[in-house]
């Protein structure tokens, strides 16, 4: 008996009792955990596919993936601006996919090499709490100029370029507005330096402070300031830079070293969609969409009455490492 037990052992071991490996991704996820959570669920709900996220900041998220190196835990990374995903793809950490909702993308909103796509837009603002400025004697600002005033000392709320893609946006931002001299962006971000009492590590933190109180105004993209308006604070108001403005492309991309590529690349396919994109305002993520199927929420920004600079994301992130690191011996360590 004893060979023949034996080798009944090593057929099943073989594969005749073999469990079925489960599908399962992890996702980055670097917008709103509302957002993130919903995107999970129902990419899992319509495919099968069991999915879970670890919300990150963009630059978090970039430092993660990057540290995991072949040992990576995560699959997909899913929002945050795609300058930080230009960054990746420099560094070999993103898996070309061209999904067949690529088409369904507007022109120029995801990389020609397709190892990233644009899955909204947001445009950067300032989220003004009306009963905090009026105390210091200020009405909603209006101007990057106007975010220098000395009576907004301690009162602006803005994340940390290294950490946030919000706040490199706003960097960004500076350099468009300089002509592109990296040298005059630092100084007005020095100069500034003396309203911000501390640099938070997400961007949407921002809006969050301003509407506690916690801060005169806060420099976010301006779909979180309408969130947070519409989770009970009447104070807030969003406004737009005069002298013009940057804003976002969230970004979606399959991960070099993904434990289950076909299910990451069912999420991209899934994410890129017309019905995926249409979700966002039910968690009041006012977000514009990049399908072209999909119309604009009335309460997302309108770029068409905003005056925009003309950000490219290419350029802003090949030059991020270096620019970042700038801001922090210079100015603030993260």
């Amino acid at each position: 008996m004893r060979p023949l037990v034996i080798a009944l052992v090593a057929v099943l071991l073989a594969g005749g009792c073999s469990t079925p490996r489960r599908e399962k991704i992890t996702v980055a996820c670097g917008a709103g955990e509302p957002w993130c959570a919903m995107m999970v669920k129902r990419f899992s709900d319509a495919t099968g596919v069991e999915a879970d996220f670890v919300r990150l900041s963009s630059g978090q998220a970039l430092e993660r993936i990057k540290e995991a190196g072949a040992r990576q835990e995560f699959d997909v990374w899913h929002g945050g601006p795609a300058d930080s995903y230009v960054a990746a793809k420099a560094q070999g950490l993103l898996a070309p996919y061209e999904s067949g909702k690529a088409g369904e993308i507007r022109p120029g909103w995801a990389d020609p090499d397709h190892t990233w796509s644009g899955v909204y837009a947001g445009v950067l603002a300032f989220c003004n709490n009306t009963r905090e400025l009026a105390k210091r004697g200020l009405r909603p600002i209006r101007s990057w100029r106007d975010l220098l005033d000395e009576r907004l000392r301690g009162g602006v709320a803005l994340a940390h370029p290294a950490t946030s893609g919000t706040a490199y946006t706003a960097l960004w931002t500076q350099v468009e507005l300089s002509g592109g001299d990296q040298d005059a962006a630092l100084a007005y971000l020095r100069a500034l330096h003396a309203n911000v009492p501390e640099y938070s590590s997400s961007g949407g933190a921002a809006a969050v402070r301003a509407a506690k109180r916690e801060a005169a105004v806060g420099v976010v993209f301006s779909h979180d300031c309408v969130a947070a308006q519409e989770q009970g604070y009447p104070d807030l108001e969003v406004t737009f830079p005069q002298e013009g403005t940057g804003y976002e492309l969230g970004g979606l991309a399959v991960l070099a070293g993904a434990h289950d590529p076909d299910s990451a690349r069912r999420y991209v396919d899934w994410a890129l969609s017309g019905a995926a994109q249409r979700l966002g305002p039910l968690v009041k993520f006012y977000a514009l969409p990049t399908n072209t199927g999909v119309p604009a929420h009335s309460k997302a920004a309108d770029p068409a009455a905003v005056k925009l600079v003309p950000y490219d994301v290419e350029v802003a992130g090949n030059a991020k490492r270096a620019l970042v690191d700038r801001f922090s011996r210079e100015i603030a360590a993260p």
